[in-house]
């Protein structure tokens, strides 16, 4: 199934915890909402950034979909009105990544190009937390239990932050380039990190591990002159893995083997971000060619 509409590259995509509806955005700063099932139309287009949108993310229960841009904004839409609900200003230049906590209290945490990672209580005007990198920040995650968040950038490292004593706990190396996204596990054990050295790599993130956090390393995808932020996205049965490409392709991994269990044809330039469907065998992927396909998978 392919979905057009939009009028500029697509940057991100992302599933609703219940499977129903997808969100799309990237450069003509539009949401765009579709529903799965049926004729996959397009239900609702949202407006409001100023900026090319970077990222998107639903919270737990979809009550809220948050995004985030080039205009150095953050915004949490409302789903059953699709209005504004709140809006952060707190980074001074382009926000590229969010993520929202799975339990608890409501967060969300962002980074920026201004080298921050802050995390805002969605009750709040002003950030609860700020840590501060030397360098530009460009993906981020909570670990399961909300109690530290992990960020990455073009110094090529993760660094795990613990919420409670302010400080990096810890720091996840291997990468030689710009890390383009990361994504946590649904058991919250591991967290994937894509980057521009053409490698995903898993880590290992629960607090007490043996040895060496990295768990593995996948190729085949490529980053190229572009820069793009490319995404990756974990399974729900946490058997596969996947992640977008410059080449045109959408990759997919088994997480144990370490092999390329499917390399996906069909878009027309980069494919920037993918995600697994939470209940189905369909896979999401967006590109820079305007263009959103769905596609049924087998994951037995």
């Amino acid at each position: 199934m392919v979905l057009q509409g939009h009028e500029g590259e697509i940057y991100t995509g992302t599933f609703s915890p219940d499977g129903t509806c997808l969100a799309t955005s990237g450069y003509d700063q539009k949401i765009f909402l579709w529903n799965v099932y049926g004729e996959c139309e397009n239900f609702s287009v949202i407006s409001g950034h100023s900026g090319a949108i970077m990222d998107l993310k639903f919270n737990t229960d979809a009550g809220y979909l948050m995004s985030c841009g080039t205009d150095k904004s953050i915004r949490v839409w409302d789903m059953a009105t699709g209005a504004c609900a709140r809006r952060f200003k707190s980074h001074t230049d382009f926000v590229n990544a969010i993520h929202p906590s799975r339990r608890g209290v409501s967060l969300v945490a962002s980074v920026s190009d201004d080298g921050t990672c802050r995390v805002h209580d969605l009750r709040s005007k002003e950030p609860v937390k700020t840590y501060t990198n030397k360098y530009q920040q460009t993906a981020v995650t909570f670990n399961d239990t909300t109690d530290q968040v992990i960020c990455g950038g073009i110094d090529n490292v993760l660094k795990v932050w613990d919420m409670r004593r302010d400080e990096i706990t810890y720091t996840l190396t291997g990468h030689r380039d710009t890390i383009t996204g990361i994504s946590l596990s649904p058991s919250g054990k591991f967290v994937i990190s894509n980057a521009m050295d053409c490698t995903v790599r898993q880590w290992d993130i629960r607090p007490f591990v043996p040895g060496q956090r990295s768990v593995g390393v996948f190729t085949g995808h490529n980053h190229n002159f572009e820069k793009n932020l490319l995404r990756c996205a974990w399974s729900p049965c946490e058997r596969f893995i996947t992640a977008g490409s410059s080449d045109r392709f959408c990759y997919v991994w088994e997480t144990v083997a370490k092999r390329i269990a499917y390399k996906l044809p069909g878009h027309m330039g980069s494919v920037n971000c993918t995600d697994f469907h939470p209940k189905e065998p369909i896979l999401l992927s967006v590109g820079s060619d305007k263009r959103v396909f769905l596609g049924e998978i087998d994951l037995s």
